[in-house]
């Protein structure tokens, strides 16, 4: 009985985490931009996670729940182990104030107790998995930089641009909007996975079913915890302008939702983060934006804190099964 309950509070304190962080790159610029409030920032966020959840939610739950490891050694201690693996990896990340995935440690607290039992399906890992995590970031900086390049800097030949955003400013405003439920919707499509896909592959519970009950976690964290970074990344994140926010929003979101078909548990921050590079680098340059301490911080957090999932997992496992 006071194993079911850790696990529930885990997985609500995974969940509510998740949604509080994922709220920030939803919705910021909208905010930002007053095009929306923030309780109906937070309603909306709520919702279209839930959507994405229910829609397309299942393929990336197959994978973390028996395509990494079979589901006959996920048992109900090897998924509470996993959970508080992935949570204890992801505090760190916060305490180091990086945003990290949440996709990525869960994935490493996973391969920690695949190695454990000696059965880790490599290919999926190596083959579906790991290459993913490499392509789609870089793919998000390089459709960002090629599509915002078209725009910045200013010049002679693309000031017809400029005329036609000032004379559609409210659909520009639109589709920002838009672009706000789009990537909520993205979140639910993948995110939700990774408190679902341990759970259902210790058979505790069905993947409908438990997006269904987790998937609204996402927007309970997002009204305890996400008033505070949706505050502070709407101020931050209005200086870029509404299209730059907006083509970030589009081409983020557009590959969480790519990688969700495929079954593969991505890392919005990352893809949201390299688009953000990569209109860094227009601006301010490549050496600058590529060189700054931050981003070499950021780029190390993202290295270890996988590897310290996967650590905790297996030495987890180690002391408890013994």
């Amino acid at each position: 009985m006071a194993g079911t309950l850790i696990l529930i509070l885990v997985v609500i304190f995974f969940a509510v985490n998740m949604g509080g962080s994922g709220i920030a790159p939803s919705f910021a610029a909208a905010y930002g931009g007053k095009l929306i409030r923030k309780n109906k920032a937070l309603i909306l966020f709520g919702i279209f996670v839930i959507l994405g959840a229910s829609l397309l939610g299942r393929n990336v739950s197959l994978t973390l729940g028996k395509n990494l490891i079979p589901s006959e050694f996920i048992s109900f201690d090897v998924a509470l182990i996993v959970l508080i693996s992935a949570a204890l990896s992801l505090f760190l990340a916060n305490i180091l104030k990086i945003p990290q995935s949440t996709s990525q440690v869960t994935v490493g607290a996973i391969v920690g107790a695949g190695l454990y039992f000696k059965h880790l399906n490599l290919a999926t890992l190596s083959v579906k998995i790991l290459p993913m995590w490499v392509i789609l970031p870089l793919a998000s900086y390089i459709l960002t930089f090629l599509l915002y390049r078209n725009i910045y800097p200013p010049e002679h030949d693309n000031l017809h641009i400029y005329q036609k955003i000032f004379s559609n400013e409210k659909k520009i405003r639109l589709a920002s909007l838009v672009a706000s439920c789009y990537v909520a919707f993205a979140i639910g499509s993948n995110n939700v996975a990774n408190a679902v896909g341990p759970l259902f592959g210790a058979g505790l519970i069905s993947v409908n079913l438990g997006l269904f009950l987790i998937s609204p976690l996402f927007g309970v964290g997002a009204g305890i915890l996400g008033k505070g970074p949706l505050e502070t990344a709407g101020k931050e994140i209005v200086p870029l302008g509404l299209v730059s926010s907006t083509l970030v929003s589009f081409v983020t979101a557009t590959l969480l939702i790519f990688a969700s078909f495929l079954g593969i548990p991505q890392s919005l921050v990352q893809l949201n983060l390299a688009a953000i590079f990569a209109i860094s680098c227009l601006k301010n340059g490549h050496r600058h934006t590529l060189g700054s301490h931050i981003t070499k911080k950021t780029f190390f957090v993202w290295a270890i804190t996988p590897l310290l999932s996967v650590l905790l997992s297996y030495f987890l496992l180690l002391v408890f099964k013994r």
